[in-house]
């Protein structure tokens, strides 16, 4: 028996890193799946690799900070395929800067797509996941549990939607649905590669070197290993599991390191 046999489910930022590497998962584990990215040629891309391996999927072309875009998302998700049990906010933006230097437009920017676009997705699928219980799971970051160097932006971002997402967890229990948030450490996605693509060489020298020292297990992540703990927050390996966040880092915040023994 797969893990999300009968399951509808919505992923979004699901073009490309985690987003679509949970999408093929998911699908591979028996769910129907709806690709939602502002990428549509992407998400086109990752329905096609379903249908390839004999799953069903359709792609959704969505700015997930706009309301209509994200009614229209979840709205051709049940008309599609009758119900919605699953949605997977994933969909994100990282943008680095000292807070003296961030923009107004670009504060707006990073709030709207990380933290209002999932008010919103929660807003209008919940109403659908009220008829039945449902999983809510939103990709938040070991950067919403602890502050980070030049990313007062996206910190205050991700710190907002892990605890909006505890509310949600707290108020609708009683309807059979559980919320909870996935937080990455680094990753090895176009968000990540977008973010450091200002960066010096020697800046991003000194970064990878960073990512040996400080990470106990001396590496960034792999979309696939976020996509399996994914799949078990919103399948029934974690019936009980509801309000966390839950840390997918390599050990990155377990910590700190004082050298004390080789």
């Amino acid at each position: 028996m797969r893990k999300l046999s009968g399951k509808i489910a919505i992923v979004t930022g699901a073009a490309s890193g985690i987003g679509r590497a949970s999408a093929l998962l998911f699908a591979r584990e028996g769910a129907s799946v709806a690709v939602v990215d502002r990428d549509l040629p992407g998400a086109q891309a990752a329905v096609a690799e379903i249908g390839a391996a004999g799953g069903k999927a359709i792609a959704i072309e969505a700015d997930v900070s706009k309301s209509a875009d994200v009614q229209r998302m979840i709205a051709v998700t049940v008309e599609t395929f009758g119900r919605l049990d699953i949605l997977y906010n994933n969909a994100g933006v990282m943008s680095p800067g000292l807070l003296h230097t961030v923009a107004e437009e670009e504060w707006d920017r990073v709030i709207s797509i990380n933290l209002t676009a999932n008010f919103l997705a929660c807003k209008y699928a919940l109403p659908e996941l009220m008829k039945h219980g449902g999983v809510i799971l939103v990709t938040a970051s070991v950067a919403g549990l602890e502050g980070r160097t030049a990313h007062a932006a996206y910190c205050a971002s991700k710190a907002g939607v892990i605890n909006m997402i505890k509310n949600v967890a707290m108020d609708y229990a009683k309807y059979g649905i559980r919320a909870n948030c996935l937080c990455p450490g680094g990753v090895q996605t176009n968000i990540s590669k977008e973010a450091l693509k200002g960066l010096s060489d020697a800046a991003k020298e000194r970064l990878a070197k960073w990512s040996g020292e400080a990470v106990p297990m001396a590496r960034i992540a792999q979309p696939e290993e976020l996509a399996n703990a994914a799949l078990f927050l919103c399948s029934d390996d974690s019936t009980f599991v509801t309000g966390t966040a839950m840390v997918v880092d390599g050990g990155s915040i377990a910590g700190h390191f004082i050298p004390l023994v080789e």
